[in-house]
């Protein structure tokens, strides 16, 4: 059986490490851009939303206008009614009346005319939120779209680099002892991304807890595969 060269082993896992932590880092940050889209996509539909509801308003004013014009004409054609009875009338008192209620009917003819100029000056006002609101909606929408292809052309970027760094990897694994490979990407996919770790001022780099000096000794001298006892990581020293 031969035997394997554990430095180089190290070395080419240090080199895979490398890449992957440039795989790890760049998969995150493309598997959050449709969360960002979607962030932005809702701030613009709540702006929407908006108008939206200002445009209801403005339907419903309408709406309530006409019907306050089918009263007014109502009105109006009760008042030619009561004014066309007046001379049929055979006594003062019934005369009077009659114009009593002639006056009630048309008084509350101009508390629904009121009521309709009412309905206008609020359709004006809504008009006039409204054309600001498309304004500054279209801006927006602008803006989105700009900051939407931002995104897409950055994940465009991303894929094309995580293609080079697969490409890379595929150059360095076929090196690399198959057992070791499994290890380390054993590691890879339950650390975060950091299988493989040197030791800084006699602390592990990936937990940052001590490693004691005999342990650091085992390191250097590459006769077999040295992990940490907290984190797992395997260990190398930085030459």
């Amino acid at each position: 059986m031969a035997t394997i060269d554990l430095k180089a082993q190290i070395i080419g896992l240090v080199k895979l490490q490398e890449l992957d932590s440039e795989i790890y880092v760049l998969r995150n940050e493309k598997e959050a851009k449709p969360l960002e889209i979607k962030t932005i996509e809702d701030s613009f539909e709540a702006k929407k939303q908006n108008l939206a509801s200002l445009e209801k308003s403005s339907l419903e004013l309408q709406k309530q206008r006409k019907e306050k014009e089918l009263e007014l004409a109502v009105n109006l054609e009760a008042v030619k009614k009561l004014q066309s009875q007046l001379y049929s009338l055979k006594t003062n008192k019934e005369f009077q009346i009659m114009l009593q209620q002639i006056a009630d009917t048309k008084a509350d003819g101009s508390l629904i005319e009121e009521k309709i100029l009412i309905s206008f000056e609020n359709s004006d006002k809504i008009k006039a939120e409204i054309d600001q609101e498309n304004l500054k909606l279209k801006e927006e929408e602008k803006i989105f779209l700009e900051h939407k292809k931002k995104i897409e052309l950055r994940v465009k970027e991303i894929d094309e680099r995580l293609n080079q760094l697969q490409a890379q990897r595929k150059q360095i694994t076929p090196g690399v002892n198959p057992k070791m490979l499994t290890e380390y990407e054993r590691i890879l996919s339950n650390r975060d991304g950091l299988a493989i770790v040197t030791v800084v001022d006699n602390s592990c780099a990936g937990c940052h807890m001590l490693v004691p000096p005999q342990v650091i000794n085992l390191i250097k001298m590459y006769e077999h595969i040295i992990t940490c006892e907290v984190c797992n990581r395997i260990f190398y020293i930085a030459e």
